[in-house]
């Protein structure tokens, strides 16, 4: 039976120490309780508490860090559906390069891929990784190839090679960048273990079928190394998606260690489509590392909004910060408009303020990630509320206007922020936001 967090303190040391990342060591073993921390990180657990915690208090599915400052982080995840609580951490997403194309390709996605942001509700989405396949004969080119990645992108990479020395040599020249080793074989894991190890990588490993991957994470795990990522050889869509299926279920609710990581997955297809498709079922079904056989802006627009939206915590709505935005160039005569902090509601006003034409200042309270019928009914968007965070941020000051545009949906309580705010003047502006640019045009020009 699993223990509570209150029953996992009473084996902790007691001591609130702070450096296994948690404030007190109750907080530790609620983190415990609910699997989302290692009893490792804690320097002072006894002996007693390492053999009754143990394994039970590892997270389903291993947690990685990748990267020199390990900031980009794998598994750790605890439910199969993100409506049961929420995924935790995303499917990485990289780009590949080949030893064998051009030298004009390989700068051309270089430099791409640190040049790409794309921005999507406030956030800036980055390409996380970059792979580094051998197709070519040369140890020298490859490994070459391997520092100049890392050294132009800063990003963990993922270096795929089939012959044993090559890889070994590539991880010793981005030794601490914390990448990936792919893929050992079980010929030749025991090797690659002791590299990953000396050069502090992970390690992919892959095997015919599920069965001998599991042997061989089990062994490796025996050995004394667990930064292992699965990496499986399915030959069909169909496949890929049950055996990420049945691989995650076996982590989650039979608590199968051997199966319990991250996974690597390449997209070989030649085929722009099929790609994109793979791409989303990884996404979609518990992918770890995703790796993109080039580089193409539209498809990395799709698939990482796909997985911004699959990665939001359901019980966390996406929000910007409370203050004043300056849409366009307003000055201090400029018009007013409200709305809540709620991500999509702010971009869709901002961007149909943008689109009529005018420039105004739209403030945004704290609303808690609220839509506006929602804020209002929990009392995070009345008339003294709004007022007081007028006043509070100092926007009489800002402006000499008087007036300020409110949802339609929220006309009710034009009459309170009137009195909160002595000598303005409330507008009900329209419920629905494609119908501000007709209300400019109608009302404040």
């Amino acid at each position: 039976m699993a223990l509570t967090g209150l029953q996992i303190q009473k084996l902790l040391p007691k001591t609130n120490c702070k450096e296994c990342g948690s404030n007190t060591c109750l907080a530790f073993a609620m983190k415990l309780a609910a699997k989302k921390a290692d009893l490792s990180l804690c320097p002072y657990a006894s002996e007693e508490a390492k053999q009754v915690l143990g394994a039970a208090s590892e997270p389903p599915v291993k947690g990685i860090e990748l990267g020199a400052n390990k900031s980009l982080k794998l598994g750790e995840e605890t439910v199969l559906y993100r409506h049961e609580k929420t995924f935790v951490h995303q499917t990485a997403l990289a780009v590949n390069i080949n030893d064998t194309d051009s030298q004009e390709k390989i700068e051309n996605t270089l430099t791409s891929v640190n040049n790409y942001k794309l921005e999507r509700v406030g956030e800036i989405l980055e390409i996380d990784m970059i792979a580094v396949t051998q197709k070519g004969d040369s140890q020298e080119d490859f490994v070459g190839l391997v520092k100049k990645a890392w050294e132009t992108t800063q990003r963990p990479l993922v270096i795929r090679s089939s012959n044993l020395e090559t890889l070994i040599a590539a991880a010793k020249a981005v030794q601490g960048s914390n990448s990936v080793l792919a893929s050992a074989t079980p010929e030749t894991a025991d090797e690659l273990r002791l590299a990953a190890a000396e050069n502090q990588h992970a390690l992919a490993v892959t095997a015919t079928d599920m069965d001998g991957l599991a042997a061989l994470t089990a062994n490796l795990k025996e050995d004394g190394f667990n930064d292992l990522i699965l990496q499986f050889q399915t030959r069909s869509l169909a496949e890929q998606f049950q055996i990420n299926s049945i691989t995650r279920r076996a982590a989650l609710k039979d608590n199968y260690k051997p199966l319990g990581y991250a996974s690597l997955f390449f997209l070989e297809s030649d085929e722009l489509m099929e790609e994109t498709v793979a791409a989303v079922t990884e996404i979609s079904k518990y992918g770890g590392i995703c790796v993109l056989p080039s580089f193409d802006p539209a498809q990395l627009s799709a698939i990482m909004t796909l997985r911004l939206n699959i990665y939001t915590d359901p019980q966390k709505p996406i929000q910007v910060e409370p203050k004043v935005y300056a849409i366009g160039e307003p000055t201090s005569e400029s018009p007013i408009f409200l709305t809540t902090n709620f991500s999509l509601t702010y971009f869709i006003v901002s961007g149909e303020i943008e689109n009529s034409g005018t420039s105004a200042w739209l403030v945004v309270p704290e609303c808690e990630g609220m839509s506006v019928l929602t804020a209002w009914a929990a009392g995070k968007f009345s008339g003294a509320y709004v007022g007081k965070f007028i006043k509070e941020i100092g926007l009489e000051d800002q402006v000499t206007t008087r007036e300020i545009v409110i949802p339609g949906y929220v006309a009710q309580i034009s009459g309170e922020l009137e009195e909160s705010l002595a000598g303005w003047k409330v507008l009900v502006g329209p419920q629905e936001a494609a119908d501000i640019e007709s209300f400019v045009k109608a009302r404040l020009n």
